[in-house]
Parts: C-alpha cells; structure tokens; sequence
C-alpha cells in the first residue's frame, strides 16, 4: 500500500538512506552530500512529504519556496528533490508523491508549481510531463557532470 504524509524528525534516517541510494550525476548537480549526516540539516521538515510503501519510508519530494518571503513570489512553489528508493519503484510512487506536492501546494495557496530537471533524466522528464507538467525553457549547458556539459530544463504546472 502507498501513501504519502508531512515529514517528522523521526524519518530522518530513512530519508538519508533513500537519499544515498538514489543520489547520481544523473539526478543532481550538487556533490553528495557526504556521510553521516542529517537530512534535516539541509532541508526543513516541513518542506518535505514522504512517501511509503507498506508502512516504510521509501521516498519523498522537497516543496519550497525558492525566494523566501518576497511577496511578489509567494504564488509560487518549488519541487526541489525528488526521490524513490530503487527497491520501491515501479508502484506508482513518485507520481504520488508530485501530485501529493501539487495538492499542498494549492494547500498553501499556490497558483503554481516548479521545477529543475537534468536534461539527460528522462525517467523524470516523462514523469513531470505524465503529471502535467510542461517545459518552460532550457538552460543550455548549464552543468558539467562527468566531464560533458548538461541541459537543465525548467517545468511546470498550474494548479487551482
């Protein structure tokens, strides 16, 4: 069984696990963030929503607001992570968990939701756009992951 809920302190240890199991150059720009760590070090617990199958923490999506308190962006919010853990997949689960994103966006009065992805993620790309999430520009060459320069496509979707 799949559902998703608002993140508690105490998922931190799963949320590393399935962190470290997903991280690659495929999925993110940033180095890795080491070992040991916290979870929550880098990322409030109200901005995240986990995902679990049978009971166990296997996933989660990071939705935030990328400028803070400035008024003239408070209509916007921002997928930043995305993840299930490789044993997970194939459920239906981070289908779930962007659309369990979308719907605390529009919770919190949103009009719209975006979102950075890597150019050469195409499992992600098809995901984002199987969940209506249409491409809205191209960062040509913006990063240089192993030694060859990649797109970041920037999506997203309006909702309520």
């Amino acid at each position: 069984m799949i559902t998703t809920r608002q993140a508690e302190l105490f998922d931190d240890d799963a949320l590393v696990v399935t962190d470290d199991a997903t991280w690659s150059t495929l999925t993110s720009p940033a180095p890795h963030p080491g070992s040991p760590r916290s979870f929550f070090a880098r990322t409030p617990v109200e901005d995240v929503i986990v995902g679990e199958l049978d009971g166990r923490v296997v996933g989660f999506v990071v939705l935030r607001n990328v400028f803070g308190d400035a008024p003239s962006h408070q209509h916007v919010l921002e997928i930043n992570g995305l993840a299930v853990h490789p044993d997970a997949t194939g459920h239906g689960l981070g289908a779930g968990l962007v659309e369990a994103a979308v719907a605390e966006a529009e919770a919190r009065g949103a009009r719209k939701v975006t979102l950075r992805v890597l150019a050469h993620n195409d499992r992600a790309r098809r995901l984002y756009a199987r969940c209506g999430f249409t491409e809205e520009g191209v960062l040509r060459e913006e990063f240089l992951l192993d030694g060859a320069y990649v797109d970041d496509v920037l999506m997203a979707r309006f909702v309520g």
